[in-house]
Formats: C-alpha cells, sequence, structure tokens
C-alpha cells in the first residue's frame, strides 16, 4: 500500500522559516514527480510547488515564489518543503503529492494519484 506521510508542521511567527518533510512508503518513487498542496479553512485547495522525478524541475506557485524551496532526496524517497518569510496567509494545511509521471508540473489537484493525510501550519501575525 501507498503511503505518504508528512511531518514538520506547527505554528510559528511570520517572519519565521518551517521545513515540511514527506516520506513515502510502500513502492519507490525514484520515477514519480512530487508536490505540495495546501488548503486554507474556508478555501479551495491550491497548488504550491512541485519537484520532477529527479529534482531538476521545479515549479511554484506565484504566493510563494522566493520563499519557498522544494527539494527531494531520491535515495530516501523523502520530498522536503523548505519555508522562509512565512506570512499569516500561508496559514494552512499543507498535503504532500505524488503522480507517476516523471516531469509532472500541473497545479490540477486531480491530477495527483497519491496524497498524504496532511500536516498543519499556523503562522501568527
Amino acid at each position: 500500500q501507498v503511503q505518504l506521510v508528512e511531518s514538520g508542521g506547527g505554528l510559528v511567527q511570520a517572519g519565521g522559516s518551517l521545513r515540511l518533510s514527506c516520506a513515502a512508503s510502500g513502492r519507490t518513487f525514484s520515477s514519480y514527480s512530487m508536490g505540495w498542496f495546501r488548503q486554507a479553512p474556508g478555501k479551495e485547495r491550491e497548488f504550491v510547488a512541485t519537484i520532477s522525478w529527479s529534482g531538476g524541475s521545479t515549479y511554484y506557485a506565484d504566493s510563494v515564489k522566493g520563499r519557498f524551496t522544494i527539494s527531494r532526496d531520491v535515495a530516501k524517497n523523502t520530498v522536503y518543503l523548505q519555508m522562509n518569510n512565512l506570512k499569516p496567509e500561508d496559514t494552512a494545511v499543507y498535503y504532500c503529492v505524488g503522480v507517476d509521471r516523471p516531469y509532472y508540473s500541473g497545479a490540477s489537484a486531480s491530477e495527483y494519484d497519491y496524497w498524504g493525510q496532511g500536516t498543519h501550519v499556523t503562522v501568527s501575525s
């Protein structure tokens, strides 16, 4: 059974940093594109970032570009999201996602086959 397990969420003040991790198990995700989505209270789920199978290509939502960095450790089947200069509007549940396409960079949630359970990030002002 495929599992994506996020960790690293928490409470942080505006301007602070957090690093989210996503550990994949159940199969080798080395050929998968991986990414992150988030959902704030009362809002729709939105794309945050995605990374290609090798880590050579990354894509970001405009709202996080320059502040967030997605990376992956293929050997560890783990994806990371480094979040710097956090803002209150970054408060959301963050979900790790995966799709069996090596270079997929789409922002459509429906295209991703695998989802984690989510980790909460709260940014106080």
